[in-house]
């Protein structure tokens, strides 16, 4: 199949229903209402840096939905940094994070333009200085101070194309979007009563 070819007589192309895609596409022009989501998870501290978050129902397509059972994701820090590695660090985490948007945003863009894609990997790197974090300096952010991606693609595509899928998918990945701009945070909190006689 030729890969720059058009979709509109093959239903399924790199996995994504592109049928479906465009369906979807048209019901949120008609309704944009529909496009408005509510993601979630719970999480719950454990031990040291051992904490655990649990991901099951969301709010999506103008309803309440739940899969049939949790995502289960533990976060620890390594031990050179007081945890016991029960799980990827936050920070890790949110390469993963990064990382599987970038690569959902440009397979899914790739499928829609009839691109045919063999193979998608990368690799993330983020500095950090943990001066911020351990309160030691003000002049230190918290969070990345710089994001290193590099993708390798294998499709029968060119090369320019494919430079044009990587663009797009920075254009229209959300998690991109949550780290390249200020997200506003509302926190709260309350106190947590202590079941008697405990």
């Amino acid at each position: 199949m030729n890969p720059t070819t058009t979709t509109s007589t093959n239903t399924m192309m790199n996995g994504v229903n592109v049928r479906q895609f465009f369906d979807t596409m048209d019901a949120v022009r008609a309704d944009p209402t529909l496009a408005r989501c509510f993601f979630r998870a719970r999480n719950r501290w454990v031990d040291g840096g051992h904490n655990q978050n649990t991901i099951r129902d969301y709010y999506c397509a103008g309803q309440e939905l739940s899969r049939a059972e949790s995502f289960v994701i533990n976060a620890d820090e390594p031990p050179v940094l007081l945890g016991l590695d029960r799980g990827a660090n936050p920070v890790e985490i949110a390469l993963a994070a990064l990382a599987s948007c970038l690569t959902s945003s440009l397979i899914y863009h790739a499928a829609a333009k009839g691109i045919e894609i063999e193979e998608v990997e990368s690799q993330l790197e983020g500095f950090l200085d943990l001066q911020g974090f351990m309160g030691l300096s003000d002049q230190v952010r918290n969070g990345y101070q710089t994001i290193q991606i590099h993708f390798q693609i294998k499709a029968a595509a060119p090369e320019e194309t494919l430079r044009e899928l990587c663009e797009l998918a920075q254009k229209r990945s959300p998690v991109f979007d949550i780290v390249s701009n200020p997200v506003p945070v509302t926190v709260t909190m309350e106190k947590k009563q202590t079941a008697p006689g405990a």
